[in-house]
């Protein structure tokens, strides 16, 4: 009958209104998924611009893409995000120093989205330098002999053949980019697994908000996972399905 009762008085720690934490857990899932859209738009812009400076880019700028996700990754997350986070943030305010403006106070969920992106952009840079790879050059060079522009060879030869070889690469760093937002809680980031370390500490009930936590992550995947689906049959239509 205690257990019972004890057990209850557990699942009421969940409750959306306090003394429950539901809400608060709720919260820093709300700030996981704005770091991880942000950091996965930044990356992929980023990704854009240094898969296009690898392939036409000078050799100037070859190198210094090859130092930038070369170091990124071969340095782990944490450290990056560690670095990134406290040095960027520095180097920011001694430049607004020097240019005679005082020091800015960057919040965590902007610096959050500036360290996940710059990470994401490495791995985003190799993803769509290897799909832009995979279509056969035969097919440019015959949109070329037709006549096409290069705005009309992008959109209806480049993009639509690089598609089903860059989607499945970029799904799977979305996925990572939820994941990775959990080491922002080193810097104070009050994503989901800082509240949930949060209430655990307050509560002593560090199995049960865990569990939740990893819940919460595990829903998102899950949803994430239809959405790439859908994405994956839109990006190879009309081509032959694989088993």
């Amino acid at each position: 009958m205690f257990d019972w009762i004890a057990g209850l008085a557990s699942w009421e720690l969940l409750a959306l209104d306090p003394p429950g934490w539901g809400g608060v857990l709720l919260a820093g899932l709300a700030v996981s998924l704005q770091v991880a859209v942000g950091g996965y738009i930044l990356g992929f812009l980023i990704g854009v611009g240094g898969a296009t400076g690898k392939l036409y880019g000078g050799p100037v700028i070859r190198d210094l893409l090859d130092v930038y996700t070369t170091l990124v990754r071969a340095v782990p997350e944490l450290v990056l995000i560690l670095l990134l986070y406290y040095a960027g943030t520095d180097a920011l305010n001694q430049i607004m120093m020097l240019l005679g403006a005082g020091p800015m106070d960057i919040s965590g969920l902007a610096a959050g989205i500036f360290v996940i992106g710059v990470v994401q952009g490495a791995y985003q840079t190799e993803v769509l330098r290897g799909a832009f790879k995979a279509v056969p050059h035969g097919q440019i060079e015959a949109a070329r002999a037709y006549g096409m522009t290069p705005l009309q060879v992008l959109r209806r030869i480049t993009l639509p053949g690089m598609l089903p070889h860059a989607v499945p690469g970029l799904a799977n760093l979305w996925l990572i980019a939820t994941k990775d937002t959990a080491l922002l809680a080193v810097v104070g980031v009050a994503e989901l697994t800082l509240v949930t370390r949060q209430a655990g500490g307050t509560t002593k009930s560090y199995f049960l908000f865990f569990c939740a936590a990893g819940l919460l992550y595990l829903m998102v995947t899950l949803i994430s996972n239809v959405a790439i689906r859908r994405i994956e049959r839109f990006a190879r239509r009309g081509m032959p399905e694989v088993r």
